[in-house]
């Protein structure tokens, strides 16, 4: 495939979204010389963000609010977003009339000349993806470049500016790896950071997503002269039977990586909190010193890299308590990470959309280590259940509940029962479709409650 492939062929973008991808595919197809549309099921309205920045780009035909299947049966080519399900409506009807159905994704892998390295797994992967940016552009000549599920990162619309000696790195979800399967792809360095359960109202079952993320591996071919590089948390129990099927195959280097392989001196110019981030650090670590990166080389860079926004993010303090925007923890076992950071009295906000992932082993946690749990959104009343049937098994003081109706009142009431010491963490263990668009906006949302309370004060 080359760029000129779109050249004079109807586009048709499905999914505009609000990450990015969308607008990168629609600007990559008109640039390419594509008559391009947009369809999506959000309106212009809900689309706002996304619109703006393809106003001066185009022209670009938008149905918004709604699928039209002519669309889907004229097009040429559908780029559809990872967030739409190989088997939509759509989508067959487009197969049946022998349309081209691909995704940025695979567009990408196709036309991409440089080493490309992934990383997925259910947590950790957008700090790991990160921090390995930021190790290798500290270290290297090439360019490095950072994309994927990452959100807002373009790939698409760089590709005229990556070389055969760049390196880029993609953190890529269980929905990217299922379309780069359909085209048997796979990066050349392949990373798991861990696998818990995530994304059931997609896959049904824990085996069915394992078996979505396991063909970032099953994929991966070896290059000239080198092997297909994998990588495996030593702490993980799926990674570990991965590592095993693996690591028998002659033209793969397996490499495992654990927390316990960070050194103190290594922690001690690193500042994100909890063993989840030596885990990212020692993955990212991996990466690096398979790439040549030298020892000191990392204790350099480390100082300078940030808590990515809303990961365990620290927004303010507030007579004596701290405030922690993790909205990113979209999993129960994200919140458990995220409980398991802090050695302080803790009270967690925490609920939203039911993507009916169990909450038992979360409830467990939070009866064991919370001071408090607030509540909220569509699993409010799950994650309770799941508290109080284990607070009849705990000793300790025991964790006060609490329902609510809206994060405002949840930032109201923790502020409420906090005193000196405590942390407050915002870490949903949920997604949060039910109230806001992204993680990202609830995270915002949270900022600002924390931010206004804080000037009232």
């Amino acid at each position: 495939m080359e760029k000129e492939f779109f050249a004079g062929k109807t586009v048709l973008v499905m999914g505009l979204g609000h990450f990015g991808g969308g607008v990168d595919a629609a600007r990559f197809a008109c640039d390419a010389g594509a008559k391009v549309i947009v369809t999506d099921l959000a309106s212009a309205d809900e689309l706002k963000d996304s619109l703006e920045q393809l106003k001066d780009f185009g022209p670009i035909e938008f149905h918004l609010g709604a699928h039209d299947q002519t669309h889907f049966e004229q097009a040429d080519v559908i780029i559809a977003n990872p967030a739409v399900a190989p088997d939509n409506k759509f989508l067959k009807v487009a197969r049946r009339r022998n349309r081209f159905v691909t995704s940025q994704i695979n567009i990408f892998f196709e036309l991409c000349p440089a080493t490309k390295i992934g990383i997925t797994g259910a947590n950790g992967k957008s700090t790991t993806a990160k921090l390995t940016t930021h190790l290798l552009k500290n270290a290297q000549d090439e360019n490095v470049w950072l994309g994927g599920n990452i959100g807002n990162e373009p790939l698409l619309t760089i590709l005229d500016q990556i070389h055969p000696n760049d390196l880029v790195v993609l953190e890529l979800s269980s929905f990217q790896i299922e379309q780069l399967a359909e085209i048997k792809k796979a990066p050349n360095v392949a990373l798991l950071t861990n696998m818990t359960s995530n994304h059931l109202d997609r896959y049904g079952t824990f085996e069915t997503y394992c078996a979505a993320k396991q063909t970032i591996f099953e994929f991966q071919k070896p290059g000239i002269g080198r092997p297909a590089v994998s990588i495996f948390n030593a702490e993980d129990k799926i990674a570990n039977r991965w590592f095993e099927k693996y690591n028998a195959d002659k033209d793969r280097l397996c490499i495992k990586f654990s927390a316990a392989d960070v050194s103190q001196e290594m922690k001690d110019k690193y500042a994100l909190p909890g063993r989840a981030n030596l885990s990212n650090l020692a993955a990212a670590m991996t990466i690096a010193k398979h790439f040549g990166i030298t020892d000191q080389q990392i204790k350099t860079a480390l100082p300078d890299f940030k808590a990515l926004p809303h990961r365990l993010e620290l927004i303010a303090e507030i007579n004596g308590v701290r405030w922690y925007n993790d909205s990113k923890a979209t999993t129960p076992e994200g919140a458990m990470t995220a409980l398991d950071a802090f050695d302080t009295p803790k009270i967690i906000i925490a609920g939203g959309y039911d993507k009916q992932t169990p909450f038992d082993n979360l409830g467990k946690k939070i009866a064991k280590h919370a001071k408090a749990a607030i509540l909220t959104g569509q699993t409010a009343k799950k994650i309770a259940k799941a508290i109080q049937k284990n607070l009849a098994t705990e000793t300790t003081e025991k964790t006060k509940i609490e329902i609510t109706g809206s994060l405002s009142e949840a930032v109201e009431r923790a502020h409420q029962l906090a005193t000196p010491g405590d942390t407050v963490l915002l870490t949903p263990a949920c997604a949060s479709y039910d109230k806001y668009k992204n993680y990202q906006q609830r995270g915002q949302q949270f900022t600002k409650l924390v931010h206004q309370l804080q000037n009232k004060l």
